[in-house]
């Protein structure tokens, strides 16, 4: 069992089923509230979440000893991922979680194309191959006919 808890395939799997239990779950809470409020209100429960795992696990580290350009990449990575929140629960709320949720996953493609770009990490055919389909499953399955 420990292998298994240290394998990045398991904990990719669980991250893919709990996005696709927040799109679920978003599409029903912004029903009727503004989807920008919604945002804060999910952002406070990671919050309180994440304080609590952290303190439960001993995990909290001090503020100082994490180097500046950590603070830097990591402040970074938080605005993106906060613009990447807001629109999406702009998206669920005006179109089909069906819908949304694929093209939101064209990340897949482009984290492909900016991990090339910016972390000088290589892809194979078959992985190229991958990134393609999911491009192509994502037109698929955003096309209205």
């Amino acid at each position: 069992m420990k292998v298994v808890l240290a394998s990045w395939q398991f904990w990719a799997l669980f991250s893919a089923a709990f996005a696709a239990l927040t799109a679920i779950f978003a599409k029903i809470g912004i029903e009727n509230i503004n989807s920008d409020f919604a945002t804060f209100i999910r952002t406070v429960v990671i919050l309180c979440v994440l304080g609590a795992l952290l303190a439960g696990t001993g995990q909290w580290k001090p503020l100082d000893s994490v180097s500046g350009r950590t603070y830097l990449f990591l402040v970074l990575s938080g605005l993106a991922n906060g613009g990447s929140w807001l629109c999406y629960f702009r998206a669920l709320k005006l179109g089909d979680a069906a819908r949304v949720a694929p093209i939101d996953k064209l990340s897949v493609v482009l984290v492909a194309v900016f991990a090339i770009m910016f972390l000088g990490e290589r892809l194979t055919v078959p992985n190229w191959l991958g990134v393609d389909l999911i491009a192509a499953g994502t037109i698929l399955v955003a096309y209205r006919s």
